[in-house]
């Protein structure tokens, strides 16, 4: 058991290490396609983005390196797709109605959404200590990037709409892993599909209204259709350590993680692109920095508590001398059975750190 844990600890720690560097490695890639070669149709190179992931897991579907699993309810993968399509659209249009300010505290409200949505519809209890630690990462990460905040009403209601149906795509894509028992890498092949077409559609127009250009009229040269196709490369581990990670752990965690990258681009921006610094982003770094260990610590902790609190319940059980755990419970043991944890791309054009921003979902 303890050889098993220790395995899908170290398989958590892979997923969270392959979403940060594949993330920042994007970003990169993006800020020279978007901020040096003047191609700003975000939304569009998403699609391809999830052309290039659907194509890729097909050819490993066929070479065997994964087994798609058949699902019953084509319904619920297909709304689940286009949900996320959409909540993508939606972030993009609420960078480009609102000020940049405003649109990095939408990204904020992103985490306490989600834990009022899993606390109201799925009772699922956060500790003082988690609550605390994620406050002072909110507070850190809004020192760092949160400059000019200007509102209206439309960038309002389009913030609104991006931040719902951002953290229920999420919470769907912790949920269907475990209740379907799909890995992440079965739920992202069966739902790509969805997620490109919703993308592939909206994308020319909605790119056209924030850019005022059309993205079949570009003129692509080899320079930037080399940039594209790295993009689109890095973009097939991007959305697979997405729905790995929050698989794996939780949407709240996954937005955790969000905010670290953001944290770690900005320095890198200011290292590498000698972007402009001051000291209330290292203030606010640092704070979030905090803010993380000390939600990974609370977290540690629970785990650890858990896994307490299921060996005293095998023993007991054990004591007792049924080797059934349905009979225990029927002569009044306690039974905790284990939670079963399967494993389970968004391109955000965003004007801070020089208009480029990663999430995925």
């Amino acid at each position: 058991m303890a050889e098993a844990s220790g395995r899908c600890q170290l398989g958590t720690v892979g997923a969270l290490c392959l979403s940060v560097i594949s993330s920042v490695a994007i970003v990169i890639c993006n800020k020279a396609l978007i901020s040096t070669l003047g191609f700003t149709f975000a939304t569009t190179l998403t699609s391809w983005h999830l052309i290039v992931t659907f194509c890729s897991l097909h050819v490993a579907q066929w070479i065997h390196l994964f087994e798609n699993k058949p699902f019953d309810s084509r319904t619920v993968i297909m709304g689940f797709g286009v949900l996320n399509g959409i909540s993508i659209g939606l972030l993009n249009l609420c960078l480009g109605f609102n000020s940049v300010g405003f649109y990095q505290m939408s990204k904020l409200a992103i985490i306490p959404c989600t834990v009022f949505l899993e606390t109201f519809f799925f009772g699922k209890q956060f500790s003082q200590r988690i609550q605390l630690s994620l406050m002072t990462l909110l507070v850190g990460v809004g020192i760092a990037t949160v400059t000019d905040l200007q509102l209206n009403v439309l960038g309002s209601i389009v913030a609104i709409l991006a931040v719902m149906t951002t953290c229920v795509a999420q919470i769907m894509t912790n949920k269907i892993q475990k209740h379907f028992k799909l890995s992440s890498t079965q739920l992202l092949y069966q739902s790509c599909p969805y997620q490109a077409v919703t993308l592939f559609i909206i994308g020319p127009f909605l790119d056209a209204a924030l850019t005022k250009k059309n993205v079949f009229a570009f003129d692509y040269t080899s320079y930037i259709l080399m940039f594209i196709v790295l993009s689109c490369m890095i973009s097939v581990s991007v959305n697979f350590s997405t729905f790995l990670v929050i698989g794996k752990t939780s949407a709240v965690t996954y937005q955790v993680l969000g905010h670290l990258k953001t944290c770690l681009i900005l320095a890198l921006g200011y290292l590498v692109l000698n972007d402009p610094f001051s000291w209330r982003n290292v203030c606010g770094i640092l704070i979030a920095l905090s803010g993380m260990g000390l939600y990974s610590h609370a977290c540690i902790l629970e785990s650890q508590q858990k896994a307490q609190d299921n060996t005293a319940t095998s023993l007991q059980v054990k004591e007792s001398g049924v080797s059934d755990p349905l009979l225990a419970a029927e002569n009044g043991a306690a039974v905790m059975l284990p939670e079963d944890d399967n494993n389970t791309s968004e391109l955000l054009w965003d004007k801070s750190a020089d208009r480029h921003d990663l999430k995925k979902p």
